[in-house]
């Protein structure tokens, strides 16, 4: 049927953006800039200076989309341009990803500077990506596509890493005169990729209408004002708001072994190689993975699913304590991709199900605002308890507290409430 031909084709598109944008995540916030930055475009900076400024560079860039986002939203909500900001954002951050392979060695304030507008970027699209997730599919398949757009990121994102990984590692067998340039195209390969695979969802995927017809009203006075409305009104959504927060503590835990796990596989002393080809495995594994936690949700429900991904990553937590070898590393980092793509896909999808359609880009602003935000307390708790202590391992023992924190919150919130809510909902 036509009809449902156009559907997938669409939802394809959707998905495809998750593999695009996953050349960002990977190689520039995961993998190889992160050690370039410090290695190479800080090298006559002291090494702890060098790493202290690449934290305030994230930083930075991360606390000025996440301050923005909710108005973003509203704005894009209210004009009916959640595409247009999805391309604007993208083009801003395929751009400055691939002017990093302009900076050399000891090009730190260049470093940051175009790292800080790809941050940008590669944010604030995926407020708007993520806010067509709704308009494109309904509640019975949510889940489903939520997961398939993570597995396809995990696939491109490891893919890519695996392409440059080689380059690094044999530059002269790829035409390169050393590893410094290898590691400079990474980055131009990573925006490439970004914009290529970016095509079909701006071909293929329909502008949602917009909340309300503009007429004569400014659409950013608009918007702000819809914002401040939502924030008065908010209790209608109390559901939702409770999801937010439930989010919030076990995001934060998951982020944080995302950031400090290769740090803190350094300080026990496993060996760079094994840390790479661990990163490597993780994106394998967790894309089988995470479609089977979308199967799962479906006999256990999505919170029951959830609860499942949390108790996985107690186990890592309580594991991380007793590890010594690289073996053990390596387990871990299995263990720990069995459910991180299940947890970020069906968070996701869960929150869709409760955000009413008309404000979705201005709701998935919260979203993306949590998901910020939640990256700040788990590193900062991780590194005063070492500094305390001494040593790392009662500081993973610690995140416990986000993962079980964050389940108690989740099993309050009440799935079916919250979704007549976003039924019910109209149109500031």
């Amino acid at each position: 049927m036509p009809g449902d031909e156009q559907r997938r084709k669409v939802i394809n598109a959707w998905c495809l953006y998750d593999w695009a944008n996953s050349s960002f995540a990977t190689i520039i916030l995961s993998a190889v800039f992160p050690i370039y930055f410090v290695k190479v475009a800080g090298a006559s900076l002291p090494r702890n200076l060098a790493t202290a400024y690449w934290g305030y560079t994230a930083s930075g860039a991360l606390l000025l989309v996440a301050l923005s986002a909710p108005a973003l939203g509203a704005i894009a909500d209210y004009s009916g341009a959640k595409k247009k900001f999805l391309l604007a954002f993208a083009t801003i951050g395929i751009v400055f990803t691939c002017l990093l392979a302009l900076a050399g060695k000891g090009d730190w304030p260049a470093a940051s500077l175009f790292f800080t507008f790809g941050y940008i970027g590669f944010s604030g699209s995926i407020i708007f990506y993520e806010s067509l997730l709704p308009h494109i599919c309904g509640p019975e398949d949510i889940d489903r596509v939520s997961s398939k757009g993570f597995s396809i990121g995990y696939l491109g994102g490891g893919l890519l890493l695996a392409l440059n990984l080689a380059w690094i590692l044999r530059p002269r067998m790829f035409g390169m005169a050393n590893a410094e340039v290898a590691t400079r195209f990474s980055f131009l390969s990573a925006g490439i990729w970004w914009a290529v695979f970016s095509i079909p969802l701006f071909r293929n995927a329909p502008e949602p209408e917009a909340a309300r017809q503009r007429g004569q009203v400014n659409p950013i006075r608009a918007g702000f004002k819809r914002l401040s409305r939502t924030f008065r009104n908010i209790r209608q959504h109390r559901e939702l708001t409770k999801f937010l927060l439930a989010f919030w503590l076990y995001s934060d835990g998951i982020g944080t072994v995302i950031k400090m796990a290769t740090v803190y596989g350094t300080e026990i002393g496993i060996g760079r190689n094994a840390l790479i080809g661990a990163l490597l495995l993780v994106q394998f594994v967790g894309i089988p993975c995470t479609m089977a936690f979308a199967w799962l949700a479906k006999p256990l429900g999505v919170k029951r699913a959830i609860f499942t991904a949390l108790g996985i990553y107690c186990i890592v937590s309580v594991g991380g304590y007793f590890m010594t070898r690289a073996w053990h590393f390596w387990l871990l980092a299995v263990i720990v991709a069995t459910a991180q793509g299940g947890a970020q896909a069906l968070s996701r999808s869960l929150f869709g199900r409760m955000v009413p359609k008309a404000k979705s880009a201005e709701f998935f602003g919260f979203y993306s605002v949590s998901s910020k935000f939640a990256g700040i307390i788990g590193p900062f708790l991780f590194a005063v308890i070492g500094q305390i202590t001494g040593t790392s391992r009662l500081s993973i023992v610690s995140l416990l507290v986000f993962f079980i924190g964050g389940a108690f919150l989740l099993s309050r919130v009440n799935v079916e409430a919250g979704m007549r809510a976003a039924s019910e909902d109209v149109p500031l």
